[in-house]
């Protein structure tokens, strides 16, 4: 583990976030290196610095009175249904029935998963970047499949699939683990010409398959896609369309590998 990946792993280690086997790593690393040893140090006394000041504040009481006395009353007309109250909407959300809690939380859900589409590819392209500078490109170096794809037993829940391009134009030339969301996620390694194609891989609940949407962020373009239980986002400075061409030939093997 390098000290940048203990680096974004440090806050959820403090705060219990990370399973045990990550934790291990996390703490194995801190161990071996000063730096990261001095951050968690600081971390820490900043954790324990809050946990023992006055931060929180309680409005008073006579304040939620106030507030309450100055929302306007229902208008309570003769055979008509008296509108609810703010209090009362209020109310509904957080003791509601099942079915309006459920569609309330059904809301909540699109609209986090569309900023947290958002932020994903932010993490996506700073991995990327990451993985340019030297030593971070692939954990493990190979341009066979058969050798890259068992690297990843044991180290994910689910080993990306690893397909060889190279008669397509996209050469295979390695893998390694990477960490977004402050989470482990498999990243398959491609080269065409100068350009490196970092695919990465993540187990999804949804098993539905999404079809592929390209983005652009810092002057790289992001093809994502989702099929049978994973999430795939391609990132690279390559055009847009060789990017799309990527993505289309690494579909149509894995289709091919699925019929044959």
């Amino acid at each position: 583990m390098t000290c940048e990946e203990a680096e974004v792993l440090l806050h959820a280690l403090i705060d219990g976030e990370l399973d045990a086997g990550h934790a291990r790593e996390v703490e194995a690393h801190i161990a071996g290196c000063a730096h990261c040893a001095a951050l968690m140090q600081e971390y820490q006394e900043i954790r324990q610095a809050m946990a023992e000041s006055d931060v929180q504040y309680k409005a008073p009481l006579e304040l939620r009175r106030r507030i309450e006395q100055a929302l306007p009353q229902p208008q309570v007309q003769a055979n008509v249904q008296p509108l609810p109250s703010r209090r009362a909407v209020l109310r509904g959300f957080a003791m509601g029935s099942a079915v309006s809690a459920i569609a309330a939380t059904g809301l909540v859900a699109i609209v986090l998963r569309n900023d947290d589409a958002q932020r994903i590819e932010a993490e996506m392209v700073s991995a990327h970047l990451r993985s340019l500078q030297a030593g971070h490109l692939t954990d493990v170096i190979s341009t066979d499949q058969h050798t890259v794809k068992p690297w990843f037993n044991g180290k994910l829940d689910v080993s990306p699939p690893v397909i060889d391009l190279t008669a397509q134009g996209f050469t295979l030339i390695g893998g390694r683990l990477d960490y977004v969301d402050a989470r482990a996620i498999g990243a398959v390694v491609y080269r065409r010409r100068q350009h490196v194609i970092n695919l990465f891989v993540a187990q999804t609940a949804n098993t539905e398959r999404r079809a592929a949407q390209t983005a652009t962020l810092q002057g790289f373009n992001i093809r994502r896609w989702s099929d049978r239980g994973l999430n795939y986002w391609a990132v690279s400075d390559l055009g847009a369309d060789e990017l799309a061409e990527f993505g289309e030939k690494f579909e149509g093997a894995m289709r091919a590998n699925k019929e044959g």
